[in-house]
């Protein structure tokens, strides 16, 4: 079993950033995967800077469930959170 597993694929850093911050805020670490050729190259269109949002395996389905929750307008993913907030020592994949 994989410790970390992808609950999203977001498109663009600031979608990263803004759902990153959304689960950690509920206390849900987060790891990313794919993120080397948006940084390496600056490439975000048509797909390719697409990056995995990834949780630990046994907060998977809390995690599904708050981005789910988010996506129905339960909860609400905060346009103001800061994503300096996001501790990025966690996103070493």
């Amino acid at each position: 079993m994989e410790p970390f597993i992808a609950v999203s694929t977001v498109q663009g850093q600031f979608a990263e950033e803004q759902v990153r911050a959304f689960l950690e805020a509920h206390g849900i670490p987060t790891q990313v995967r794919g993120e080397t050729l948006r940084t390496t190259y600056g490439i975000s269109i048509d797909g390719i800077g697409r990056v995995d949002i990834l949780v630990p395996h046994e907060r998977a389905d809390e995690a599904r469930e708050l981005l789910q929750q988010a996506e129905s307008g339960q909860l609400r993913i905060d346009d103001s959170i800061d994503p300096q907030i996001i501790d990025h020592r966690s996103s070493d994949s």
